[in-house]
């Protein structure tokens, strides 16, 4: 079992950046795929990002490929998701996610956070 927490979210204008973070408790945390998704609203719950265990294989959706970067740090049960060149359609609520499948590409995932608002302004 894994809890996870996101934070990082906010309001930031067209273009800017913003740095979500998804804290993980368990000692396993090493052992996860790790992915981020978002909402929209009146949209369904789309994939993001994914990243494997070590960090060294990552995997994005198109519409953020060349402008977000997913990474983790081990040590710190930690994820990441640095999201540069904002656009309004970006906004949504994210969500970390975990799972054991090693599969970067498939979106069924084990565990799930709250979620985090990010809005984008024009």
């Amino acid at each position: 079992q894994v809890q996870l927490v996101e934070s990082g979210g906010g309001l930031v204008q067209a273009g800017g950046s913003l740095r979500l973070s998804c804290a993980a408790s368990g000692r396993t945390f090493s052992s996860y795929t790790m992915g981020w998704f978002r909402q929209a609203p009146g949209k369904e719950r789309e994939f993001v990002a994914a990243c494997s265990w070590s960090g060294g294989n990552t995997y994005y959706a198109n519409s953020v490929k060349g402008r977000f970067t997913i990474s983790r740090d081990n040590a710190k049960n930690t994820v990441y998701l640095q999201m540069n060149s904002l656009k309004p359609e970006d906004t949504a609520v994210y969500y970390c996610a975990a799972k054991w499948s090693q599969i970067l590409t498939t979106v069924v995932y084990d565990y799930w956070g709250q979620g985090t608002q990010v809005t984008v302004s024009s």
